[in-house]
């Protein structure tokens, strides 16, 4: 037994609690401990002598790690044993019931629809909820004093609230990441031959708006979706909102397309369902109607194209846009969006 092993046994041996050995490890085995200061005697050694040396110091080293790992357990076992006798447990009383977390309503539907979508072929894509005006308007065919800029109200960043192409907002929806994966795609192509299309993705995230009741939150969820190839149709557009409709909601849904109007669509439409409550009978969620609009869609505008480089004339495409609140309420049966984030536990133990 070396010299350094004998010192470390004896300081070892009036050790008496796992902090006191955690603190002469880090004296022995440390970054600056009295193993690093061994090793550092190395170069000044004769070369001739390294090597014996070298190996003494390891075999010191293992030694004394394993006395640590040896020692460590015993005490720990005394501490154990020492707390149970102070503190004793009656292990015939019953336990104590945790109930374990869930996901939130709105995660729960998330998770579905991302699920549908990548089965379909989409990938998932991100985006920053601190947007440009330029990205969130302009880019969307959205310029500057246009009206559709009325159909949302902005929580603008700027100092003064004012619009504009240097203005930050926090986005209104989650069409500017269409923007920004095509423009992506379109810098890949010029630097390394990346093909632009085929595009086929959604974009979940929150979005922001000036709006606040039973059925609005100033801060809410949005999927957009979308596909860009050559020879896409509004067919293809109608029959895979169908099927995503219909997994959903199940296969007998009904659903049908309405024309409206979208800055960044032509033509756009908006998708209506079945009442999911009623079965198409008319009802106070469907206003008597029996049907019950779902989500925004329609073919991609070619200027919203232009803007990212993109030729109309080889390339077309349709977006998508639906709230994830809006299809939670409907899956379950909820009339208050704002239960969604009051954390109220009766509300969120349902789920």
């Amino acid at each position: 037994m070396t010299a350094l092993q004998e010192l470390f046994l004896k300081e070892l041996e009036a050790v008496t609690s796992t902090t006191a050995l955690r603190e002469l490890r880090s004296r022995y085995t440390g970054k600056n401990g009295v193993i690093t200061g061994e090793l550092k005697k190395l170069p000044t050694l004769a070369p001739h002598e390294r090597a014996a040396f070298g190996k003494q110091v390891n075999t010191d080293k293992v030694f004394i790690e394993e006395r640590f790992k040896e020692y460590e357990q015993v005490l720990i076992s005394k501490e154990i044993k020492s707390k149970l006798s102070k503190d004793p447990v009656d292990i015939t009383l019953p336990g104590y019931y945790k109930k374990p977390g869930g996901r939130h309503p709105v995660t729960i539907v998330l998770a579905e629809i991302a699920d549908i979508f990548v089965s379909m072929g989409f990938s998932i894509e991100e985006g920053p909820e601190v947007e440009s005006d330029y990205y969130n308007f302009s880019a969307l065919n959205i310029p500057q004093n246009h009206p559709a800029r009325d159909m949302q109200d902005t929580f603008y960043i700027e100092t003064g609230g004012q619009s504009g192409e240097g203005a930050f907002v926090l986005r209104t929806h989650t069409s500017p990441v269409q923007i920004r994966v095509m423009e992506k795609r379109v810098n890949e192509s010029r630097t390394n031959g990346t093909p632009l299309p085929p595009l086929r993705f959604i974009a979940p995230g929150k979005v922001y708006r000036c709006d606040s009741d039973i059925s609005h939150c100033p801060m809410f969820h949005q999927v957009e979706g979308l596909v860009v190839d050559k020879n896409i149709s509004f067919a293809n557009l109608k029959g895979l909102l169908e099927g995503f409709l219909r997994k959903v909601f199940g296969p007998s849904v009904p659903v049908r397309l309405r024309p409206s109007f979208f800055p960044f669509t032509e033509p756009s439409a908006e998708v209506d369902m079945g009442c999911y409550f009623c079965k198409g009978g008319g009802c106070r969620v469907c206003k008597g109607t029996g049907w019950i609009e779902i989500m925004g869609a329609g073919m991609v505008d070619p200027r919203v194209f232009k803007n990212v480089g993109y030729d109309t004339g080889q390339y077309s495409g349709f977006a998508f846009g639906m709230g994830i609140e809006r299809i939670a309420s409907l899956k379950y049966g909820i009339d208050d969006i704002r239960l969604y984030y009051e954390g109220d536990l009766r509300f969120l133990r349902q789920f």
